[in-house]
């Protein structure tokens, strides 16, 4: 063959193939953003989130939230770690709280701390799902450096950072000097207990080491049913939050006073954190939370200014807007008059 021939040839084979794609062919769909058009979404968009706003914010108004810091004011040593890291040393604490009004039950008590890098990567990483979940999977601890094997070289169940950092500080309520019971129930989400913890997994060789990281755990209760355990599993995303410890299921009324006798184990010291008791109630939206009322009305109210805007430039100066067909395509071409 000719060598002219077979480049000819070679040229027609490494030649693309006619697309609609790639020559942007294909059908579409162009809005016509005319005034009418966008004045409406505007004003049914405000119409919608200002009400939201408005409820959400009502919601979240009526919600009673006490919070207490009392890691600084439970520490009577001027040496805060080594007070906290001696275990010989009684570390209860008495505080007295002033209700400010009315709490409707149930009332959720939370632990929050502060400057907590729960969201660390080696942190997050240090933990083994499958040992949590199954039987057999005791000596899957790959990934649970460096709290892997107790005193005995046995493995730890459960292994890792987030398990050995479980919070142990606890509470105990009183309601003008009357003890009340908190209930630690169904603390934990349901789908965490049948679905990340086993209900034939037991705790072994925890907390067994020379350094204790937190709180010990039952070796008598599967793991499906140690729900502060799984409470504390659910990292969290910033480094200041609440995690829930149990829920107060009677009333409190206005200017009641709270007794709170405080065990101050949970060392957050060593790192300059901070602990504070949380009672709150709920309401719909969950929590206390003004920020969802505020960006619903933000946004609803700024959608309505724009439209009332858009609707007097319209109304002094109109736009005629003419409709015409190109010969060349399929798409329309709007001409401004004005």
């Amino acid at each position: 063959m000719d060598p002219l021939e077979m480049q000819h040839d070679s040229k027609k084979s490494n030649k693309p193939k006619y697309s609609k794609f790639t020559q942007q062919e294909l059908p579409a769909c162009k809005p016509l953003l005319t005034p009418a058009i966008v004045i409406s979404t505007f004003l049914l968009v405000g119409i919608l989130f200002v009400p939201i706003g408005l409820a959400s914010l009502s919601a979240s108004q009526e919600i009673v939230e006490l919070v207490h810091r009392y890691d600084t004011s439970c520490v009577p040593s001027a040496d805060k770690v080594g007070f906290i890291q001696d275990t010989k040393t009684d570390k209860s604490c008495t505080r007295t709280l002033t209700v400010p009004k009315h709490m409707k039950s149930p009332i959720q008590i939370y632990y929050q701390i502060g400057d907590f890098y729960q969201n660390h990567r080696r942190y997050v990483k240090s933990r083994s799902d499958k040992q949590l979940l199954y039987k057999d999977a005791a000596h899957l601890t790959k990934d649970c450096e460096p709290e892997v094997y107790g005193a005995d070289g046995a493995p730890i169940v459960p292994c890792g950072l987030i398990a050995w950092s479980l919070f142990n500080d606890t509470y105990t309520i009183s309601v003008n000097k009357k003890a009340i019971e908190v209930n630690k129930k169904d603390i934990a989400w349901q789908s965490d207990k049948n679905k990340k913890f086993g209900s034939d997994v037991y705790p072994r060789n925890f907390q067994n080491g020379n350094l204790i990281g937190g709180a010990k755990l039952n070796e008598s209760i599967p793991l499906s049913e140690q729900e502060d355990l799984i409470v504390w599993m659910r990292t969290a995303a910033l480094p200041t939050f609440r995690k829930l410890y149990g829920r107060i299921e009677t009333d409190i009324m206005e200017n009641d006073q709270l007794t709170v006798v405080i065990q101050n184990n949970y060392n957050t010291y060593s790192f300059g954190g901070s602990k504070a008791l949380v009672l709150s109630t709920t309401s719909w939206i969950g929590g206390k939370n003004n920020f969802i009322g505020v960006a619903y009305l933000s946004v609803g109210g700024f959608c309505l200014f724009l439209a009332l805007l858009f609707l007097v430039l319209y109304m002094i100066k109109p736009r005629y807007n003419v409709l015409f067909q190109s010969d060349a395509d399929a798409f329309p071409i709007i001409l401004d008059l004005s």
